[in-house]
């Protein structure tokens, strides 16, 4: 593996194929992202689109897990500290564009939970492929904040308004076959088939012919880009979110294993 990857600490890379380079979340924890994975999350598109030997990528969870969700020291470090809470807001944004402006085509592979900020680039993904048994959550509201990152950038466009409107007001999980379904992700497969499709699929694009594939992941991204603005205000809605009183019992309710007792009404 070149240098350029050596300093990544909750992130694996190995090449199942000379081209492809095979990216794995690795925290323990169900691949829950803490402030380190968080911020590598979006760093690491920039590092593979500057690497001349990678032609597709693969990010995967590993065997059992994809992620499941934001580490609730980082959450709560958010919602209590400024410097944290505009670091990560930068990471969040970085995230989502450097995915959508890495030139090499991305596959994710998804099974189990998936949550947080792992979604975001497994659905941003160019090729996602998920375990038909997956379960596929957007929590932000349950939590008490505005559902951003790659919410409002993404899901209209691959499941419609209402359908993206449903599961990211209400929370709730959508099964990798039901995603499929109604176009949340390219294609569903059994748990056990899901890394060999996966990685079938990596290989043909990086065996394809390398600047028409990447010239029209450029030209089709330009529906994310125009969709910018609508991205950089709900996460600023987000992150407005963690200095308010919601959250603050959307994280008690967590840590106490209970429903949350949201205010009633708001001021808004």
């Amino acid at each position: 593996m070149t240098d350029r990857y050596v300093h990544y600490q909750r992130l694996l890379f190995d090449r199942p194929h000379p081209r492809v380079l095979r990216v794995t979340m690795n925290n323990g924890r169900m691949n829950t992202a803490d402030q380190r994975m968080h911020g590598e999350l979006g760093a690491v598109w920039r590092d593979i689109d500057a690497d001349p030997t990678v032609s597709a990528v693969l990010l995967t969870g590993g065997p059992k897990v994809f992620s499941a969700g934001g580490d609730m020291a980082l959450t709560e470090s958010i919602a209590d500290d400024w410097e944290a809470r505009v670091r990560n807001w930068k990471e969040a944004k970085d995230i989502v564009y450097n995915v959508i402006n890495c030139s090499k085509p991305i596959v994710s592979a998804i099974r189990g939970p998936a949550v947080g900020a792992g979604l975001v680039a497994g659905l941003l993904a160019d090729v996602s492929v998920a375990a038909k048994d997956a379960r596929i959550i957007d929590g932000h509201t349950k939590l008490g904040v505005a559902a951003g990152d790659h919410c409002a950038i993404i899901w209209p466009l691959l499941c419609g308004m209402a359908k993206a409107k449903y599961y990211l007001l209400l929370c709730d999980t959508l099964s990798g076959e039901e995603a499929e379904r109604i176009g949340v992700v390219s294609l569903a497969v059994d748990n056990e088939a899901l890394d060999v499709k996966s990685l079938e699929i990596a290989i043909r694009l990086a065996e394809g012919p390398p600047s028409s594939i990447r010239w029209t992941k450029y030209a089709l991204n330009n529906w994310l880009r125009q969709a910018g603005p609508i991205f950089d205000a709900s996460l600023a809605l987000e992150f407005l979110g963690f200095t308010g009183p919601e959250v603050r019992e959307g994280m008690a309710a967590f840590r106490e294993k209970r429903p949350p007792n949201f205010p009633t009404d708001s001021p808004l």
